[in-house]
């Protein structure tokens, strides 16, 4: 256990100088003195301290360390060994299993030190494999990269940064405005930079800006649409700028720098889907006298859309009416009878609702399936979550959306010519769900469902008044119904009037129940 111990205590300090050798070279500007870059770094780093601690332990004699640190070959070429070559060639079996080197390998630069180091003496070795099961030194590599990697960070954005070039026309976009006022007010600056060419020295040119979103795995790129009809193509909602760019200073006109030619508001814009979209901007000159393409260019904005698109409103919409299907249906089947004639109501109202003039005659059959294995559904006595159906229409439908399906199970009710109890029940709840306002329910009652179709008349759902209303309550809303019913008494209209003498009936009963 002993030698164990001394054996990992020896090897440790001799792996972290190798590394930290190796990060110094790999931060050698190009061109410059190996030597004195090491010289250097070793002034103004903990190197110099370390080979010192070495040197005065006795490591770098006893161990070899000296040797293996004058036969190691610094080069900047790219046909240096990789990683799995100098995995044959190191040796390290005696430290624990618990270390693993995968994370400083992982976490450093240490691939880089491979592609510029040679080990010629370091031959017939096991594999370094071994060595990455065993060891764990990543917390060497996070106090070692702050001092050699300073440098190399520092121009980055320099390196990687790519000049446009002038020779033809570049485009670029930025969302400006975001920050300030929201997602609302943000804004798509598109610039350009390069070269314009043009027939002549008066030529008129114009700016044309199209937008398409290209995420979606499709066989072509989606087009954006505008809200804005000032920003549509003729007889089309695709959107696209088009602006006025003048003469140009000749023939060949160079812009050095990135200049603004259209400021493109968000709330113009309709994109396909909500979410993360990557939209092709396309920006192209034209000569306004004869409309050839004189210049265009291309380029790529990921975008965070947070609106739902017109695809999502669609599919929205077709799902509601989906939804509204079976909500008919849960109507019809409420007093447990499920009528030829409402049955065919529903079925009209699928049919018209989904376009079927334009649909294919397979899409036709699938339709008629569907609503047959609805109707056998219900008629097995089989029902539905209608409060969970109407949360979810509240979630992707419009208000209006949601007064023409209370509609639909408002004539489904009416189809028999009478309506039962369990009827009038459900479509109070339905109401209640849809969020649709009372008032607004009670005079969709009226007139598709009057008081003389109803198999029991219910104060309750008729006039809306309730038990747990108050007596000066129930007696201000009972007064408010007379009023309303008194006044049609004498309407031309015989069916007005004989639902009017119905209704009053209705309140005077009321009155002694409620209000005593």
């Amino acid at each position: 256990m002993g030698n164990l111990l001394v054996r990992i205590s020896i090897a440790v300090p001799m792996f972290a100088a190798v590394v930290c050798l190796g990060l110094i070279v790999c931060s050698k500007p190009a061109g410059s003195n190996s030597s004195s870059w090491l010289l250097q770094l070793g002034r103004c780093s903990k190197l110099q301290g370390l080979m010192g601690r070495l040197r005065r332990r006795g490591w770098t004699s006893s161990r070899g360390f000296a040797a293996l640190v004058s036969k190691c070959k610094f080069a900047c070429s790219a046909s240096c060994c990789m990683l799995w070559a100098l995995a044959k060639r190191v040796k390290c079996r005696t430290f624990p299993a618990c270390f693993n080197l995968r994370r400083l390998i992982v976490r450093s630069k240490f691939s880089a030190l491979i592609h510029r180091l040679k080990f010629p003496a370091l031959s017939n070795r096991s594999d370094l494999s071994d060595l990455i099961d065993r060891l764990r030194v990543s917390g060497l590599i996070d106090r070692i990269k702050p001092l050699f990697f300073r440098r190399i960070n520092s121009n980055t954005s320099i390196e990687t940064s790519v000049q446009p070039d002038l020779t033809i026309l570049n485009c670029r976009v930025r969302l400006t405005g975001k920050e300030m006022h929201g997602p609302a007010s943000a804004v798509f600056e598109v610039e350009i930079c390069g070269s314009i060419y043009t027939p002549d020295d008066e030529h008129e040119t114009t700016l044309e800006v199209t937008i398409a979103d290209v995420t979606d795995a499709m066989p072509g790129p989606s087009s954006v649409q505008a809200k804005v009809k000032q920003w549509q193509m003729p007889d089309s909602t695709i959107f696209r700028y088009d602006a006025d760019l003048g003469k140009p200073s000749g023939r060949a006109t160079t812009l050095s720098n990135w200049t603004t030619v259209a400021r493109l508001r968000v709330d113009w814009l309709l994109f396909p889907r909500k979410g993360k979209r990557d939209l092709k901007f396309r920006t192209s000159i034209s000569s306004r006298q004869t409309g050839q393409e004189l210049a265009r260019a291309e380029c790529t904005y990921a975008y965070e859309n947070a609106d739902p698109g017109y695809v999502d409103l669609e599919e929205d919409r077709s799902r509601t009416k989906t939804l509204a299907v079976a909500l008919a249906f849960a109507v019809s089947a409420s007093d447990n009878k499920l009528f030829n004639c409402e049955v065919e109501l529903i079925k009209n109202w699928s049919r018209n609702n989904v376009h079927l003039s334009q649909a294919s005659g397979r899409a036709r059959r699938k339709l008629e399936k569907a609503l047959n294995k609805s109707v056998a559904f219900f008629r097995h006595g089989n029902r539905l979550n209608t409060y969970q159906i109407c949360k979810e229409i509240v979630g992707i439908a419009r208000i209006a959306d949601r007064h023409g399906i209370l509609d639909l199970c408002l004539h489904v009710a009416q189809a028999k010519g009478s309506v039962a109890p369990e009827e009038l029940a459900i479509l109070a709840e339905l109401a209640a769900w849809l969020e649709v306002d009372i008032d607004a329910f009670r005079n969709k009652m009226e007139r598709i469902l009057p008081i003389n179709m109803h198999q029991i008349k219910d104060a309750e759902t008729v006039l809306g008044v309730t038990s747990d209303m108050s007596k000066d309550t129930a007696r201000h809303h009972l007064n408010k119904e007379y009023s309303k019913w008194n006044a049609r008494v004498t309407n031309s209209d015989p069916q007005i009037q004989a639902q009017a003498d119905q209704m009053l009936s209705l309140i005077a009963e009321a009155r002694h129940q409620y209000v005593g």
